[in-house]
Parts: structure tokens; sequence; C-alpha cells
């Protein structure tokens, strides 16, 4: 297939990672990935031209600007690297969703833009990956591609013939402006660090857009393993986690499983799921939760402790 043919829907695109606290030495290594698989969707006619900025999340800032003078003199395939600092800590969806507005903004002083590619800091890209998460966006009711993570890969389903799947992560994935605008972004509201991914998917599906996981997209995504070999979260990860799910519960018109999780959370002996308990609570009574959407359940699925049906176990 020629890729300047199946790509011809995006043309500019922009690329989003959120930091705090993270390594420069990785982050370095992971431009010089992103640098190569920009080269290549350049050369190859599947983009036109690929920018780089980086959101900080962190106490103090964790790049310097020599680093960003390093880093741009070393990617010459990027139309640009930029870097803000955001002086506070934003989460995922509101740093996403600052960075898109700062995006918007450089759009309207004539800097082009199709599409948001956001990635973990922490994530390599294959040299063609860039190629490949843009070989679907040629079907116009695309509204986001995801990579396929290694040495993790994520277990949900997917239809292996058109590539639908029920939610897509964005620890790579790409998203058209377009559809960034019609579903104003992320709910920066309801999710801090998890499932903003998962809302944003179904909400996209909602709208009528298809949600595709690319297998010929790799990325390598440095995950810590427990002994086991199973990820292993971090305390305030699993906080999150466990908040989010309240809040995908309610959101999506399940309030029986708000209830269940709500007083399994309120009587575990768990800190971060009693805490998790006791913010869902707070916000219900102060009546900052979502309004609840999806009430015939069209696109929302939940199974156990996921979101959608997976093709192996953990």
């Amino acid at each position: 297939m020629n890729a300047k043919k199946a790509n011809h829907n995006i043309r500019h695109l922009r690329v989003h990672s959120v930091l705090y606290g993270n390594d420069p030495e990785r982050i370095e290594q992971t431009v010089a990935h992103l640098n190569r698989a920009a080269d290549l969707a350049i050369s190859g006619g599947a983009a036109a031209s690929v920018s780089l900025t980086y959101g900080d999340s962190s106490p103090s800032p964790v790049l310097s600007s020599d680093f960003l003078d390093r880093v741009r003199a070393n990617s010459p395939a990027l139309r640009s690297v930029d870097y803000v600092h955001f002086d506070g800590n934003l989460g995922s969806a509101k740093g996403h969703n600052t960075l898109i507005d700062d995006a918007e903004s450089k759009a309207r002083e004539g800097v082009e833009l199709d599409a948001i590619l956001i990635m973990n800091p922490d994530v390599m890209l294959a040299p063609d990956t860039l190629i490949e998460l843009l070989r679907p966006t040629s079907n116009p009711r695309v509204g986001m591609v995801e990579a396929r993570q290694l040495p993790i890969e994520h277990p949900k389903e997917y239809d292996r013939s058109s590539g639908e799947t029920s939610w897509a992560t964005t620890a790579c994935a790409l998203i058209p402006i377009k559809v960034l605008r019609e579903l104003n972004g992320f709910d920066n509201e309801s999710f801090f660090l998890y499932c903003d991914d998962v809302d944003f998917s179904w909400r996209a599906r909602l709208a009528g857009y298809q949600v595709i996981y690319q297998p010929s997209a790799v990325v390598f995504h440095d995950k810590r393993l427990s002994k086991n070999g199973q990820w292993a979260p971090t305390a305030s990860e699993q906080y999150y986690s466990a908040e989010a799910a309240l809040i995908m519960a309610h959101k999506y018109s399940r309030p029986d499983i708000a209830e269940k999780l709500f007083k399994s959370f309120s009587e575990s002996d768990t800190p971060h799921l009693k805490r998790a308990a006791a913010e869902y609570a707070e916000r219900k009574a102060s009546n900052r939760l979502p309004t609840p959407i999806d009430p015939e359940g069209r696109v929302a699925e939940f199974l156990g402790d996921h979101y959608t049906k997976h093709r192996y176990a953990l």
C-alpha cells in the first residue's frame, strides 16, 4: 500500500508527552527513536511534518535549556521541540488538555496541525511506527489509533480484520485534531491519572468514530515488572486507578457497580482503597461527579476489573 495515498488525512503531526520526575537520559533516547520514525514517515510521504512538545508537571523542571538545545540539534527530522513547565502537577488529562490548548493557539497563528500523538515519555518507537499509526487515518471514521506495546502487550480484545477495539490507551495513541475538538479533549474534571483514555475512547465511539488497535505499530514501553513478571504499579497509581473505577461506573450509568465498589473500598483495610472511597463520597456530596451518559450501554463495558474483554489472562 502506498504510504502517501493511505495517510493523506494526516499531514502535520504533533507529539505530546507529560513528564513527572523523568530521567532526561531516557527522554533523550525516546526523542532519538521519535526522530528516526519521523524521518521515515516524512521521506515516505506519510506525513509532511512532525513536532514534539513536552509538558512538565514535576515540582521543578527536569529538562534544562542545554538539554533542549542538544536534543534539537540531534533531531533534524522534527520541525520543533518545545517544552513547558506547568508549575504544578496537572495529571494526565489536564496536562494533555493544556498541551492541546497550546497546539490550538499555534494553529490559530498559522502552524498547521492535523493530529496529536500522545505517548508516555518512556515509550520508544520502532522506525516505522508513525507510518503504521497513520495508515488507518485514511478512513475519516477513525477517531483514535493505538500502538502495540512491548514487552508487555495490552491484552484488550480487538477485531483481527478491522482493528476495532473498545478503547485505546494513551501510552501511545494518535488522535485526529478534529476529534479532539469535537469531544473537547479529555475529561480532566473527572480523571487525574487513570481512565481518561478509556473515557475519551468511549465518547469517541458514542460520537460515531472507530477506535483502532494497530499491532503493526510497535513501541517499547519501559514498565517495571514484579518478580512474577507482572506490572508493578506504584501506590499513587493504585489509588488513582481505584478512584477512576468509581467515577467510570458512575459516569457510564452503572450505579450498581459504583455502589458495589464503594462498599468494598470503604470496608477495605487497604489505605488507597479507603481513600478512593472517601474521595468519591466527597465528590458526590459536593455534586462534583460527572453527569451519567450511555444509559443503554452502547459502548461501556465493565468486565470484572477490566473495561473490555481480554484475549488472554494477565
